[in-house]
């Protein structure tokens, strides 16, 4: 991705360096449905069971980033101002998130966010939150490396934002309690699509109006698509799918609605929900 010398968002909120305590009700069960609900997710949690310790925070002093962290902060900086260019282009009266940048854990107004949790973003504040050893993450653990992979993720995240804006979450949110578990991951999964397919719509804005790809940049977003697919991370941890427990979609899903979301351009394309997935 052309990025380099580009201007940088001035939303981003930089905590690297800084930690607290963290109580999280129900033991280690609560840790780890805390954990599968934030990977790759909207934040969406009841923030009830986590308590944050707020005066906990402070600024570790024997924090210092390397140039590869700071390079790769800076990257994330100019793909969120990108995406910033083409959603006011798009939308009117468009709110821009912030994305607070971390390491190893910090609150959110979602609760607490760790680096196990992967980036998310949280409707209760308009955040998006990105520990960068995820970078290291989606290289090693998913296959998936490239700096437009990173900057998919990100967009990724802030489509999600865009759903908050239009209303679509709230809509989602609505739902639950009225509707069985398989519903509801029914519903995530078209959620989770829809962000997908919006990334795609940055992508293809972003490369009509600052010529940013490089080749080959829009096979890693799809790598990236395909390794966290439900189907694939279901297999890889436990050796079978189980899909009425999607939550994401599958790989060829997450695939297809990104590569539509770029071919198009066109936001109201996207809509995953009247669709038969």
């Amino acid at each position: 991705m052309k990025w380099s010398g580009r201007q940088g968002s001035g939303n981003v909120e930089d905590r690297r360096g800084m930690g607290g305590r963290v109580a999280i009700g129900g033991g280690l069960g609560g840790l780890v449905v805390l954990i599968l609900t934030l990977l790759f997710g909207n934040g969406n949690f009841d923030p009830g069971d986590v308590n944050i310790d707020n005066d906990a925070y402070s600024t570790d002093q024997t924090y210092t980033p390397t140039a590869e962290e700071n390079e790769q902060a800076e990257f994330i900086s100019v793909v969120l101002k990108d995406t910033e260019d083409v959603w006011h282009q798009l939308l009117q009266n468009y709110q821009e998130p912030h994305l607070v940048l971390f390491t190893q854990s910090t609150e959110s107004g979602c609760g607490y966010a760790s680096s196990a949790t992967g980036p998310f973003y949280c409707p209760m504040d308009a955040k998006v939150y990105i520990d960068l050893s995820f970078y290291d993450d989606l290289r090693d653990r998913f296959g998936a490396p490239g700096d437009f992979a990173m900057a998919y993720v990100v967009a990724h995240e802030v489509g999600h934002h865009v759903q908050h804006l239009m209303g679509t979450t709230d809509k989602i949110d609505a739902m639950r309690g009225r509707l069985s578990e398989k519903e509801m991951n029914s519903l995530s999964v078209k959620l989770e699509l829809q962000a997908d397919f919006y990334a795609g719509v940055w992508a293809h804005h972003a490369q009509e109006m600052k010529n940013i790809l490089e080749e080959g940049d829009i096979d890693e977003a799809l790598n990236a698509a395909n390794a966290i697919g439900d189907d694939r991370l279901q297999k890889q941890s436990q050796g079978y799918v189980v899909p009425d427990a999607f939550t994401h979609g599958t790989s060829k899903q997450r695939m297809y609605w990104f590569k539509k979301g770029f071919d198009t351009g066109d936001v109201r394309e996207g809509n995953t929900f009247e669709e038969d997935l």
